[in-house]
């Protein structure tokens, strides 16, 4: 699968130079544990003391190791520290502001307090420079997850801050080894500096911010030694802004054992490419062989005239074993509650707008599966052409939001600004099936706060596996089923991960009361 891009800039000279090494992520956290001690107190055994302080750094982001890029990092690196820590233990983690602008931690894809959710003005108030925050809750799922900001998240992540929290199984997988790869996108100019047109309504009226340097854990892509016969765990996280990944194996085929961090029955897919849009994960099994190639290249091959390599992975030395490892793939499920089907309420999101949207949802439309109801509850009638009804409404609506800088809309309304509340409003312990429709010209990550939710159905016909989520990229035309069991009560959005359609209306709030 590829698509075209409009965004036309090209990797410069200041790219050339050494190879590089893809290692591990960075561990080197400051241990807010040094602190307590000083003060008298013994951390518990099942507690995880981790102090970030978010400011500017420098970084090595391409390929020539003396050419330096001026970014906000955690800790001085990027990716941030990688948060490790086992399932069912509590995470304290203290925000210590060093930006010049206010900011938060966001917890990406845990089932955690509202409190501690890191969304400023809705729960809580954004950290100002010079000031901290007590994040702390409990781990109830293993799995692999992230954490970010949530204020101003477009430039601020866009600039380096994010970093890997991995929660740990209480019965870990067997493999021989595990990677961790944050895989990222960076808008630099000549000289390697960071563009700074965040926000820039092309990137949010079309495909987002798109970068012209891929890394792979800070660093520009390069070689991993691995030995014939061994057994991989590859943990992906994608951290970019807007770019989604199309991930090419080469002769290897991988088996996915986690989506979101969730376990999955083992399976290998059957595209020949794994999509990884902006904040998903997924959990890879990689078995190499014992004979044959000494070289795999991994791939991205989402942009048409954009491919780029992620990895090669070389192969050198004696042999883990003379066949594939017979280890079981198969994780211990996390205890997330299942929705009751038969019982839930149903509600339908409708996403508009953005460039070209009106004919996606033309097509919508005549096919039926927007129906004039739908588009009453959003505010419009079936005004338009003959056999276009509602598209007159929604044309003229979207001319008004483009006007007000607005571009995107859900259910006809730009919920984060109108001050109509919640999208949908649940009573805690109710299970909630909603429908995801997509009715523009461009891929969509969408991403909920606090839960997690079974994939159901893509265009009515039932996915395999019915993965637990938190992001399901929605394709354009395409209807999604998702479906989860409001036991965390608050106020949580759902969002598009590309973060500059979420800065142009595609977001709003769930209400679990």
């Amino acid at each position: 699968m590829t698509f075209k891009s409009s965004f036309c800039s090209t990797r410069r000279g200041f790219l050339l130079g050494g190879a590089t090494v893809i290692g591990a992520v960075a561990t080197g956290g400051l241990p807010l544990w040094s602190a307590i001690a000083r003060a008298g107190e013994t951390p518990a055994p099942d507690i995880v003391d981790m102090l970030l302080r978010p400011g500017a750094a420098r970084a090595s982001l391409v390929s020539n190791p003396a050419i330096q890029t001026d970014v906000w990092a955690y800790n001085g690196m990027v990716p941030g520290p990688e948060i490790r820590i086992r399932q069912g233990q509590r995470l304290r983690a203290r925000l210590e502001n060093t930006l010049p602008q206010e900011t938060t931690i966001h917890w990406h894809g845990l089932r955690i307090p509202n409190a501690m959710d890191g969304v400023p003005g809705v729960t809580q108030d954004a950290v100002k420079p010079g000031g901290s925050f007590d994040y702390v809750f409990d781990l109830p799922d293993a799995g692999t997850y992230w954490y970010h900001p949530h204020a101003n998240t477009t430039e601020q992540l866009g600039r380096g801050l994010y970093g890997p929290l991995i929660v740990e199984e209480a019965d870990p997988l067997r493999v021989d080894r595990e990677l961790v790869w944050m895989l990222d996108d960076w808008r630099l100019g000549d000289t390697a500096m960071i563009d700074d047109g965040f926000n820039a309504m092309h990137d949010v009226s079309h495909a987002g911010r798109i970068g012209n340097v891929v890394t792979v854990n800070g660093l520009a892509p390069g070689e991993v030694a691995v030995r014939p016969g061994e057994r991989i765990r590859l943990r992906l996280l994608n951290a970019a802004n807007g770019r989604i990944f199309a991930l090419d194996f080469d002769d290897l085929v991988p088996t996915v054992i986690a989506m979101d961090g969730h376990p999955v029955t083992p399976h290998r897919d059957d595209a020949p490419l794994l999509l990884l849009g902006p904040g998903m994960r997924l959990d890879l099994v990689i078995d190499i062989p014992v004979k044959g190639k000494t070289s795999f290249t991994v791939m991205d091959r989402f942009y048409d005239g954009m491919e780029n390599r992620i990895a090669s992975l070389a192969v050198s030395g004696e042999a883990v074993r003379d066949g594939v490892a017979d280890w079981d793939m198969a994780l211990k499920p996390n205890p997330v509650p299942e929705p009751d089907l038969d019982q839930a309420t149903r509600h339908d999101l409708v996403y508009s707008g953005g460039m070209m949207g009106d004919m996606v949802l033309q097509q919508m439309t005549q096919s039926g599966h927007i129906t004039p109801e739908m588009l009453s509850r959003m505010g419009m009638d079936a005004s338009g052409s003959p056999g276009m009804a509602g598209t007159g409404g929604m044309g003229n609506m979207m001319r008004s939001m483009f006007g007000s800088g607005n571009v995107w809309a859900v259910n006809g309304r730009d919920p984060d600004r109108d001050g109509d509340g919640p999208l949908v409003t649940l009573e805690r312990g109710q299970s909630c099936r909603l429908t995801l429709m997509n009715a523009t010209a461009w891929l969509h990550p969408i991403h909920l706060h606090g839960h997690a939710f079974r994939l159901l159905a893509r265009n009515d016909a039932p996915v395999n596996h019915q993965p637990w989520l938190d992001t399901v990229l929605i394709k354009p035309g395409e209807r999604v089923d998702i479906a989860f069991f409001a036991d965390n009560p608050g106020d949580w959005l759902i969002h598009c991960h590309i973060l500059e359609h979420k800065v142009g209306g595609m977001s709003g709030i769930i209400r679990v009361l």
